[in-house]
């Protein structure tokens, strides 16, 4: 499966912006998919992340209220919509893709990565 997220750039503070991941297999639908983001001096960390079916989806603290994933599996793309972010929310953000029976909060259960799209929140 290969990914190619976009939709990142400049967003103001309490703004908002949607990030887009588009896969390449119509399998798509059987993968659980999830973003990522790594920041300057930080480690990787778990942003959100949705089932296969869609009918599950998990964020971390940080975001939760603010951040939404979705999938639209006739697209075969998953969206993280960003609405009121903060600059601590800058960082390089990854899509991810997993099998359906793997831990999808951590970055070790995902099998496919795209590429990466910069998000910088300005205060």
């Amino acid at each position: 499966v290969q990914l190619q997220a976009s939709g990142g750039g400049l967003v103001q503070a309490g703004g908002s912006m949607t990030l887009s991941c588009a896969a390449s297999r119509r399998t798509f639908s059987s993968y659980g998919m999830g973003w990522f983001r790594l920041a300057p001096g930080k480690e990787r960390e778990f942003v959100a992340a949705i089932s296969w079916s869609g009918s599950i989806t998990l964020y971390a603290d940080s975001v939760k209220g603010r951040f939404t994933i979705s999938r639209d599996s006739d697209k075969n793309t998953v969206y993280l919509r960003m609405n009121s972010p903060k600059p601590e929310d800058t960082a390089v953000y990854y899509c991810a893709a997993a099998q359906p029976t793997a831990t999808l909060t951590h970055w070790v259960g995902y099998d496919y990565w795209g590429q990466g799209t910069l998000v910088t929140v300005s205060s």
